[in-house]
């Protein structure tokens, strides 16, 4: 029953995406939900939804990657952000018999002490903005090659008196072909909505359409990743100097084919000559689009990961610039709890 369920699922996302790709009008809140606590993922331009790797911290990407494969595993995640913003987050995985798997996590997006202030603009106190967020996740082997998967997010937030709740869903498909080495994924995230608001007005999720393609090149130690995400909406439009020289020279709006095509893209590249390393190299061009100012940062839109797999231990670690004015780095434990009896 619970694979006939995950089936429909899976099917109704099949079904959903090609009418959903012109929806969304981009007006939403929870965005912290967009950024990922895997370093593995983060080093590779922030989203992947199709690498293959046995890292329970991997799997907010893609519920549909989650596996028996990581039967007892435990994980934690840690990334220092921007502004002094601190993300955490611990997960824990089980096998639910030869081809199921779920998952348990909680997901902590700290924003640092502000000072508060009332409409008169007298000071009111501090107060410590946060963001938290209660998941799980099951998956299925729906054939040989293919694998279904969904998540549930719990979604507190609370900014000074002001709180919300909201409720989330992530449903994703996984084909993986062995002797190719090819992974094919797709994934709705953030479907659902807010139980709780803010204040009067109603605040959406940032459900998004995904889709991910990873191989390896000749069966040889580099993979290649492609990822399709911002599906819900085709025109992102931006502002560019004319000028890149000049801080003060006039913007353009920039929003023709191309560019809209490559802000959709996130490409990477990885090194992993075996299951104990890798190293990976991302590049997202929305954010280097998003973030580039007039000193023009070269690092901003790259991104860079490393992996180790030891016999007790996995260690993952992440590093970006996405903009001059900040360094974001991000880095991953886990481990198997059979090994410590």
């Amino acid at each position: 029953m619970t694979k006939r369920i995950l089936t429909y699922l899976v099917v109704s996302l099949m079904f959903t995406l090609p009418f959903r790709v012109f929806a969304q009008d981009g007006r939403t809140a929870y965005n912290f939900l967009n950024t990922t606590t895997s370093s593995h993922a983060y080093g590779l331009g922030g989203t992947n939804i199709s690498i293959i790797d046995d890292d329970i911290n991997l799997y907010e990407q893609n519920p549909a990657l989650l596996g028996s494969e990581v039967d007892m595993q435990l994980g934690f995640s840690y990334m220092r952000y921007l502004g002094g913003s601190n993300y955490a987050s611990v997960r824990f995985g089980k096998e639910a018999g030869e081809r199921a798997a779920w998952a348990a996590g909680v997901q902590y997006f700290g924003y640092g002490k502000m000072d508060g202030y009332d409409e008169a603009g007298i000071q009111t106190g501090t107060f410590n903005p946060r963001d938290i967020v209660v998941t799980g996740s099951y998956s299925h082997d729906l054939s040989e090659r293919v694998r279904g998967g969904a998540s549930i997010k719990m979604i507190q937030s609370s900014y000074e008196q002001y709180n919300a709740f909201a409720i989330g869903v992530d449903l994703g498909v996984n084909y993986y072909n062995p002797d190719k080495d090819l992974s094919l994924s797709a994934v709705a995230k953030n479907l659902g909505g807010q139980v709780k608001r803010f204040a009067d007005s109603y605040d959406r999720l940032p459900w998004d359409i995904q889709l991910g393609y990873t191989q390896s090149l000749h069966n040889g130690p580099f993979r290649v990743s492609i990822t399709a995400n911002n599906l819900t909406k085709w025109k992102l439009p931006y502002y560019k100097r004319v000028d890149d020289n000049d801080p003060n020279s006039a913007l353009e709006l920039k929003e023709n084919f191309t560019s809209n095509l490559f802000r959709h893209l996130i490409f990477a590249l990885e090194y992993a000559p075996s299951e104990k390393f890798y190293i990976g190299l991302g590049y997202n061009h929305k954010t280097k689009t998003d973030m580039t100012t007039a000193s023009r940062n070269f690092l901003s839109g790259f991104s860079a990961a490393a992996g180790l797999n030891t016999q007790k231990l996995r260690v993952g670690i992440a590093f970006a610039q996405p903009h001059i004015g900040g360094t974001t780095f991000m880095v991953n434990f886990s481990t198997n709890l059979y090994e410590f009896k």
